[in-house]
């Protein structure tokens, strides 16, 4: 009775560790299933599953598939067990890292594997740029995966277009969970993508260029130039170069005039300032009025009166 009870701890206790025929997707009776080529996830058979209830697996259920030809190692989750006997089904990608082929004996054994924390991906194509949120989709799609592997190149769809990304690096293992978890993301440049290089500007051995005129960095006009002409008045009087109230500066013109697309240097941070046209006190605002009195006017009456003999 006691070697019973031993033998029995030790069935559940043991990992499970089974070699299955694998094949890609396609080769699923029925209809192709789409959900399996976007995920991480593989289809086991049914036997499988009676085999890991009665084992001690820990949940999720991680599987590590191993090729033993090529010695490529990745892992992966399980979607459903509806699979033919003896067979695993599996995404192309995965297969693809695996370098294995329709047919070929795949070695699945259950694992745990912890947490992930942070995971870095480099694109393999520079149309990865195209997209406006990057981690948000990344992480939408990374939904329908249970871990990563260091070294994998996943694939995932985002509208109607395939997108390939090697996962560069994964913490605190080679080997994480993604389920239920705060991961930081990161992204390495697409491979074959460079930055445009600057060509520095020959200032004459100043390195800052500010000692320069704006004004001269501007590109000169060509072509046609709206509202070049010469202003004539109707009467046939040529126009007044200085007017009578610019022959004598003011200390609000003696301020050097603003010229647009000039950056103003002095530029104060967290002040705004205002640039009006200054106009030249007119004689009526030079002279004093008097206090305003009220009923000061003089009273009239609308009947005649009659002179006094």
């Amino acid at each position: 009775m006691f070697q019973f009870g031993f033998n029995m701890f030790h069935e559940i206790s043991r990992p499970f560790n089974m070699t299955y025929k694998c094949y890609s997707v396609s080769m699923l009776p029925g209809n192709e299933r789409q959900d399996v080529e976007r995920g991480g996830k593989i289809i086991m058979p049914p036997s499988a599953l009676e085999q890991l209830t009665r084992l001690n697996i820990e949940y999720p259920m991680i599987f590590k598939l191993t090729n033993k030809k090529t010695k490529r190692v990745t892992h992966c989750g399980v979607l459903e067990f509806v699979a033919d006997e003896g067979r695993v089904y599996l995404p192309h990608w995965m297969m693809t890292n695996l370098v294995v082929e329709e047919g070929a004996l795949l070695q699945i054994e259950s694992v745990s594997l912890p947490v992930a924390t942070f995971s870095k991906f480099q694109p393999l194509s520079e149309d990865f740029l195209d997209i406006t949120n990057p981690k948000a989709v990344l992480e939408n799609c990374l939904r329908n995966f249970s871990c990563l592997t260091t070294g994998d190149v996943i694939a995932i769809k985002y509208n109607s277009k395939v997108y390939e990304l090697c996962v560069l690096e994964t913490k605190p293992g080679n080997a994480v969970i993604i389920i239920e978890c705060d991961m930081n993301v990161e992204f390495a440049p697409p491979v074959g993508y460079k930055e445009e290089e600057r060509i520095p500007h020959d200032d004459g051995g100043n390195s800052t260029g500010m000692d320069e005129d704006p004004s001269n960095m501007m590109p000169e006009p060509s072509g046609f130039i709206a509202f070049s002409g010469e202003g004539n008045r109707l009467d046939g009087k040529k126009k007044k170069l200085i007017s009578e109230s610019d022959s004598e500066p003011s200390a609000s013109q003696s301020r050097q005039p603003y010229v647009r697309g000039i950056p103003d240097y002095d530029y104060v941070i967290g002040t705004l300032r205002f640039i009006r046209n200054s106009r030249p006190p007119s004689a009526k605002e030079e002279t004093p009025s008097e206090p305003f009195t009220a009923f000061k006017g003089e009273g009239f009456t609308l009947r005649n009166t009659k002179p006094k003999n």
